[in-house]
């Protein structure tokens, strides 16, 4: 069973400037993984700490990434950035 994704009002502003990135085709393929199995490797994910613990992230880049909580019950993953978290 897919997982559905959500995105927060950060995540839609983000994918605004995605969109125009050469990025964008990544950031596609990477959404899609996420709803089929957000814990699927490769690419690997990262378990966040301090202000964002209890979320994940991949890489689309060594500076921007895909950051978002997965809610297991729901099947849902929640969207929180597509640009970068460091902002």
């Amino acid at each position: 069973m897919k997982y559905k994704l959500v995105y927060t009002k950060q995540a839609v502003e983000d994918a605004k400037k995605l969109k125009t990135s050469p990025l964008a085709k990544k950031a596609v393929s990477l959404l899609q993984q996420l709803s089929e199995n957000p814990f699927a490797s490769p690419p690997v994910f990262e378990t966040l700490v301090g202000d964002l613990s209890g979320a994940y992230s991949r890489r689309l880049n060594q500076q921007h990434r895909i950051v978002y909580q997965v809610y297991k019950k729901q099947k849902v993953v929640k969207i929180l950035r597509l640009w970068t978290h460091y902002e």
